[in-house]
């Protein structure tokens, strides 16, 4: 299996699809579960839930489109990689691509807001980029 690398922790650790890594693959994971793009959703998916107690009461429905769009990256790359047409897995792709776009889009909005801290912001906007020079 060929998986791209993305770097995506504050420890610049890169994840592949072997049992290196901070989240080794193991013995019963699923197949979505070995993916880097999916680990990286978990983590940024997890910034989200640390980071929203930090975003001021006003802004709740910037919140809560954050944690939507956040939610539905790994869930629709979960549901590509159960998908038998490649059609449809491209399609469960696509989705989870927008997602994570809407997610760096977010945390443009979240920065003007100044309630994160600005290397928090690009670590976790990191994790999304192909590449380890974000």
């Amino acid at each position: 299996m060929l998986v791209s690398r993305v770097t995506c922790s504050s420890t610049s650790t890169i994840w592949a699809a072997t049992t290196l890594g901070r989240w080794p693959v193991r013995p019963g994971m699923l197949d979505d579960e070995k993916l880097d793009v999916y680990r990286c959703a978990i983590e940024h998916l997890a910034f989200v839930f640390r980071s929203i107690p930090a975003i001021p009461r006003g802004d709740a429905a910037l919140v809560d489109q954050w944690r939507r769009a956040a939610l539905s990256v790994p869930l629709n790359i979960a549901e590509a990689v159960g998908k038998t047409s490649e059609a449809d897995r491209h399609n469960r792709y696509a989705f989870a691509r927008g997602e994570a776009m809407e997610c760096g889009a977010i945390i443009d909005v979240i920065r003007l807001l100044d309630a994160i801290s600005d290397p928090d912001l690009a670590e976790a906007k990191c994790c999304w980029c192909a590449s380890s020079a974000c």
